[in-house]
C-alpha cells in the first residue's frame, strides 16, 4: 500500500530537484534573453566631495569655499544621486549609466557602496581629466549583465593652444551576457561659457576627436554595436554633431553616415529637453548610436522608440520667473537650494534577442 505522506514528500523532492537542475545547468542569459537593458547618461552637476584637493587650485566645493560645501551638503547630493539612479531604472536597475561633473573615485565609491545602491554588482570605471576644476566623465555598470574589456582617457588636444584643457572622453569595450560586444563613449564637451560662438571651435575638436575614434574602431569592424552619449554643450543640429560628428536622424532616409542621433526630434522624447534657459528647454544631453545597433536582427539590439528624457516630478521646481517649471538644481548661482541638478538624465534600452525573433516596440 503507497503511503501518501511519502509519496507526497518524493513529489516535492523531485520538483525541487528540477528547479536546481534548471537554475544550475541552463545559461543565465537564457532567463535574461528578453531583459530589456537600460543604458543612459546623467550630468550630475558638480558632484563634488568636500575636502580640499591640495592639486587643484579650484576649491570652491569646500566648507571653507565659495560654495561652502559642507559634508552634510555633500550627503544630501549623494542620496539625492542614488534616488534618480534607482529611479531612472524603473523597476529594473539600470545596466549602464555614463556621467560627468563628477570629481573623482571617492563619491563614486560612496554612491555605490553607502546607498541602496551596494545591493546591486555595480563597478565604475573613472580617469582623473585636466579640466580645471577636476570633473571628469565616468560610468558605473552592473557586472552581472556586463563584462568590462577595456577602457581608456581620450584626451582633447588643441595644436594651437597648448594650454587648452577639457574634460576627457571615456571609452569603454564591454561583453553584454556572453553574446555580443558594446563600444561606449562618454561624453562631456567644452562649455560655452564666454560665447556660443567663441567656443565652438572646441566642441568641434571634441566631435573630430570622437569621430577619429569611433571610425578606427569601424575601420576594424563594419557592424561595430557602439553608444555615444553626453552632454555636448550642443543641440542635435549644431555643426559640432551634425558635421564633425556626422550622426544624423534616424528618420532622414538620405542621411549615409554610420551613426544616428536618437534624440533629434523632442516630440519623441518624452519631454521638450535636458536643461532650461530662461524660457527655452534644449537638448544637450544625447544618446548616439551605430547603425548596427538599429537594424541587427539578434544578439545586442536596440529596442524602437525607447530614447527618452528621464522627467519625474521630484527633479523639477516651479519657474516664478520665466514660467513653467524648472529644474530642481543643486544651487542657482551663489544660492544653495540642495536639489538634483541642472540637467535631466537620458536613456535607451537595449535588448539580446535569438536569431529569428524580433524586438518589441516600446511599450
Amino acid at each position: 500500500m503507497i503511503n501518501l505522506n511519502h509519496l507526497t514528500r518524493f513529489v516535492r523532492i523531485i520538483g525541487f530537484l528540477s528547479i536546481l537542475f534548471l537554475d544550475i545547468f541552463l545559461p543565465k542569459s537564457f532567463a535574461q534573453q528578453n531583459e530589456r537593458l537600460r543604458i543612459g547618461f546623467y550630468n550630475m552637476e558638480n558632484y563634488f566631495d568636500p575636502f580640499v584637493d591640495s592639486t587643484l587650485q579650484y576649491n570652491e566645493f569646500t566648507p571653507e569655499g565659495a560654495q561652502h560645501w559642507s559634508y552634510k551638503r555633500y550627503i544630501t547630493k549623494r542620496n539625492n544621486a542614488f534616488k534618480t539612479i534607482m529611479a531612472l531604472g524603473e523597476g529594473n536597475p539600470i545596466a549602464l549609466l555614463g556621467m560627468c561633473e563628477v570629481e573623482n573615485d571617492f563619491v563614486l565609491k560612496d554612491l555605490l557602496y553607502n546607498t541602496p545602491l551596494k545591493r546591486f554588482p555595480y563597478q565604475f570605471i573613472n580617469y582623473p581629466s585636466p579640466d580645471r576644476r577636476g570633473i571628469d566623465a565616468a560610468l558605473i555598470y552592473r557586472k552581472d549583465v556586463l563584462r568590462l574589456l577595456s577602457s581608456k582617457p581620450i584626451p582633447l588636444r588643441e595644436s594651437l593652444d597648448p594650454g587648452f584643457k577639457s574634460r576627457d572622453i571615456l571609452f569603454a569595450s564591454f561583453l553584454v551576457e556572453d553574446s555580443d560586444t558594446l563600444y561606449v563613449f562618454v561624453n562631456h564637451w567644452p562649455s560655452r561659457y564666454g560665447g556660443e560662438v567663441e567656443t565652438i571651435e572646441r566642441r568641434m575638436l571634441a566631435a573630430l576627436t570622437l569621430k577619429k575614434n569611433v571610425d578606427s574602431i569601424m575601420l576594424v569592424r563594419a557592424e561595430a554595436k557602439v553608444v555615444i552619449m553626453g552632454d555636448f554643450n550642443d543641440s542635435p543640429q549644431d555643426p559640432s554633431i551634425s558635421d564633425g560628428l556626422k550622426a544624423g536622424a534616424l528618420e532622414d532616409t538620405t542621411y549615409t553616415s554610420q551613426l544616428i542621433n536618437l534624440f533629434t526630434d523632442a516630440a519623441k522624447l518624452g519631454f521638450e529637453g535636458t536643461l532650461k534657459h530662461q524660457y527655452d528647454w534644449q537638448i544637450f544631453d544625447q544618446i548616439i548610436v551605430s547603425k548596427s545597433l538599429i537594424r541587427a536582427q539578434d544578439r545586442l539590439v536596440l529596442v524602437p522608440e525607447s530614447a527618452q528624457i528621464f522627467h519625474p516630478d521630484f527633479l523639477f521646481d516651479d519657474d516664478d520667473r520665466y514660467m513653467g517649471k524648472k529644474l530642481f538644481r543643486t544651487y542657482v548661482g551663489p544660492r544653495y537650494i540642495g536639489g538634483y541638478s541642472d540637467h535631466l538624465p537620458v536613456y535607451i534600452d537595449l535588448r539580446i534577442i535569438n536569431s529569428g525573433s524580433q524586438s518589441d516596440s516600446k511599450n
